[in-house]
């Protein structure tokens, strides 16, 4: 859960870019999610908002979430 928090709060830390209009609603709302089920839910919502954002941190973003839902 640490790493979804994670990257739940670097979506939100760069939340002043475009690509990631809907994805920081999402991340916003993660950061309140107890149970891995409904954390892998959001983060697969995240992950589908925020294929347009690019650079080292949304790299690693991208890596954190997708690792947590498998």
């Amino acid at each position: 859960m640490k790493n979804f928090q994670k990257a739940c709060q670097n979506i939100i830390d760069n939340q002043e870019a475009k690509a990631l209009n809907y994805a920081v609603n999402y991340a916003k709302y993660g950061l309140q999610v107890t149970g891995k089920a409904e954390a892998r839910t959001q983060a697969l919502y995240i992950l589908n908002n925020m294929t347009h954002w690019r650079g080292v941190v949304a790299k690693e973003t991208r890596s954190l979430l997708k690792t947590f839902t498998k």
